[in-house]
């Protein structure tokens, strides 16, 4: 979902595949053997493999908000290393023999983080939204959406007004686009 927000703010235009990784395309499996989403083949051959990458170049192309300018790589490293090791534990627990309760806890730490630095502006690194917040509220939906009830009764008003303006954004609502998934032979959507 970060790197349809990032392409879709920095307005690139790209043909979208959703696939069902149990039935990976042969052609994806060309481009991309390490077989995993998102994967971005670029017009150069170059392809990326990783969503912050693929949100680096986006931005890198075409960034109209000045969302690179707000980049914090600390927060970012946060949240795809412990976050969402937590979170991945509380959500999918009996995947992970984890204890759910154990790992919620340990997010919940890092959501208060979150909650210090929305009480200093309304994005988590200023006063505009930035790479470092698309890249962040995929994950903190994830939490949120695990136990909505639970997580609404929560003491993170900042961070549930944070989040709250990302879900009903138009920028959300056109990366959410719901597919069927791609076989050969499909043409593609073109996201934009």
């Amino acid at each position: 979902m970060r790197a349809r927000l990032a392409l879709l703010a920095s307005g690139q235009v790209v043909e979208l595949r959703e696939v069902v990784l149990r039935d990976k395309p042969a052609s994806m499996l060309a481009i991309s053997p390490k077989g995993t989403v998102p994967v971005l083949l670029l017009p150069d051959g170059r392809v990326l493999e990783e969503s912050l990458d693929i949100m680096h170049w986006a931005l890198g192309q075409n960034d109209p908000e000045h969302m690179l300018a707000g980049e914090d790589s600390t927060l970012i490293a946060a949240n795809d290393g412990p976050f969402k090791s937590h979170l991945d534990r509380y959500k999918y627990a009996s995947r992970h023999g984890s204890d759910p309760m154990e790992h919620r806890d340990e997010a919940m730490a890092w959501l208060a983080t979150l909650e210090m630095r929305l009480e200093r502006s309304v994005y988590l690194t200023g006063d505009r939204q930035s790479l470092t917040d698309i890249a962040i509220f995929p994950f903190v939906r994830q939490f949120a959406a695990t136990e909505p009830e639970w997580f609404a009764a929560q003491s993170l008003p900042r961070v549930q007004r944070w989040l709250d303006g990302y879900l009903g954004s138009e920028l959300f609502a056109r990366a959410m686009i719901r597919l069927k998934p791609w076989v050969e032979g499909d043409e593609p959507l073109l996201l934009r």
